[in-house]
């Protein structure tokens, strides 16, 4: 949590139609987001943190004893294992930290098994040596099955050390390695055998004018070194960019990855200023994306008019309609007039076609995709819906109408006629690590509780279904395309 003050850095901000999280998202520094008891939390700099319900709408609410900074959080078996500094950072003058673990049955804190342990210090700087020890970052090596920390400000390198994953205990003996300098709030990941040290990089506590954003470096080893895509050593200064300021915020630190299932994965992070939020530090969840083995953030779903494509085929998703032919007459390729005026010739309309439909519900199939009425979808969000880690639950409607795609109790989809808002007429829109998407429907017409299993699935070229989610088959994925006009 740096509070070095310099110079804006200058950064270009556009309007967008990207939802942000709803409710209170207000917080500074946030942990991994964890899981506990079917609800999501993330914790902040100075004790306190967020919950949410559904990993849309947050509001405060989660507790931790100790203050101080920038904590990290893990699930470890059937505990939890917090972990924070406690001072340092330059707060009240000095770089003199302490990091600290301790343990809960639960992170809720109307539980009654809700009880902290005993925090034990397993790291600390004395304020003169080259490290200042806060913003900790944790990482359970699932290959090994050994637990390491990364900490670290811009005063200095940052470190790596070693702890006990039963007693999160700092292993005995183990001696802390300097694997970066010009970053903090570091976090350690591990994929497809790489490690990664993801890292904060610029100024923060600057509201808009602070100038974080989040880097990244790789190794084969824990204890690195942990090298960028063109070669710098990250305990040289390098780094490759992995989120950075957009869509009216700006100051993106404290890197978190959550994986929701195989090939959907999610980071979260804070934005420093949110400029449609008062310029207050907000909580943002992001797609994680990955290309080459290297991450980088997505942008969240945006609501808009798109043609919906299969990645099976690359055919797009529509009514089962009649083609309409349009009236325009073939234009020979052979002894054309150089001199005749070429004229743009308009596309077909939803006026032009509409009075032909089914008035009740119509199938949905799979079919060329030629920017014709029956093959547009308008996605709008629904807030008042509920959420996931995210987004909002999304309408698809065709263009110009109110008519809904829709699930059915027979595992299949189709359109009706309109919108009433029922559970199977929402849809989860997520993208995938690849950048292609799953889409879901919040819940099936005779099956319990929200759907977390099946989605639109292209049984063949042209027959959309609903089927078991598989990262592996393209029949479980789709794009979006935008909509010629």
């Amino acid at each position: 949590m740096k509070r070095i003050y310099l110079s804006a850095l200058l950064i270009s901000l556009f309007a967008t139609n990207i939802k942000a999280q709803i409710g209170q998202p207000w917080i500074h520094d946030p942990s991994t987001i964890a899981e506990c008891d079917g609800k999501y939390y993330t914790f902040g700099t100075g004790g306190g943190g967020l919950i949410s319900d559904d990993g849309w709408s947050w509001h405060s609410g989660a507790e931790r004893p100790g203050g101080g900074a920038a904590p990290d959080v893990i699930k470890m078996g059937d505990r939890y294992l917090m972990i924070y500094g406690a001072t340092g950072g330059g707060l009240g003058g000095g770089h003199n930290g302490r990091i600290l673990t301790m343990w809960n049955k639960t992170l809720d804190p109307k539980s009654p098994d809700f009880k902290y342990t005993e925090a034990v210090e397993v790291a600390s700087s004395d304020g003169l040596e080259d490290n200042d020890a806060i913003d900790p970052g944790v990482l359970l090596d699932p290959t090994t099955g050994r637990m390491w920390l990364s900490y670290g400000t811009y005063f200095g390198n940052i470190r790596i050390v070693e702890l006990d994953p039963k007693t999160g205990y700092r292993v005995k003996g183990n001696k802390a390695k300097d694997i970066a300098i010009d970053c903090e709030a570091t976090d350690l990941i591990y994929r497809n055998g790489w490690y990664y040290l993801l890292g904060t990089h610029g100024t923060c506590c600057d509201g808009v004018n602070s100038t974080y954003n989040i880097v990244v470096g790789r190794s084969k080893s824990p204890t690195g070194p942990y090298i960028d895509n063109v070669g710098r050593d990250m305990l040289a200064g390098g780094g490759k960019m992995v989120v950075c300021a957009g869509d009216r915020k700006t100051g993106a630190g404290h890197f978190g990855r959550t994986v929701i299932d195989e090939g959907v994965e999610i980071t979260s992070f804070h934005w420093e200023a949110d400029y449609d939020q008062s310029g207050r530090s907000v909580l943002a969840i992001r797609p994680l994306l990955w290309k080459n083995d290297w991450p980088y953030a997505g942008e969240a779903f945006r609501e808009g008019t798109y043609a919906i494509c299969s990645e099976r085929r690359g055919y797009s998703l529509e009514l089962a309609v009649d083609f309409t032919r349009q009236q325009h007459q073939r234009q020979g390729h052979w002894n054309v007039d150089p001199n005749e005026k070429v004229t743009k010739v308009p596309v077909q309309t939803l006026d032009e076609v509409k009075g032909s439909w089914a008035p009740g519900n119509i199938d949905i199939r799979i079919g060329d995709y030629m920017f014709r009425p029956h093959q547009r979808w308008t996605i709008t969000a629904v807030p008042e819906a509920g959420g996931y880690l995210s987004n909002p639950y999304f309408k698809i409607s065709i263009a110009g109408t109110n008519r809904v795609l829709a699930a059915t109790s027979k595992m299949e989809v189709t359109s009706l006629p309109e919108f009433t808002g029922g559970d199977e007429q929402l849809w989860r829109i997520e993208q995938l690590v690849d950048g292609t998407f799953r889409i879901m429907p919040k819940a099936i017409p005779g099956k319990k509780g929200v759907n977390k299993e099946y989605v639109l699935y292209s049984i063949a070229d042209s027959t959309p279904t609903l089927a078991k989610y598989d990262f592996n088959s393209d029949n479980s994925k789709w794009n979006f395309r935008e909509y010629e006009k």
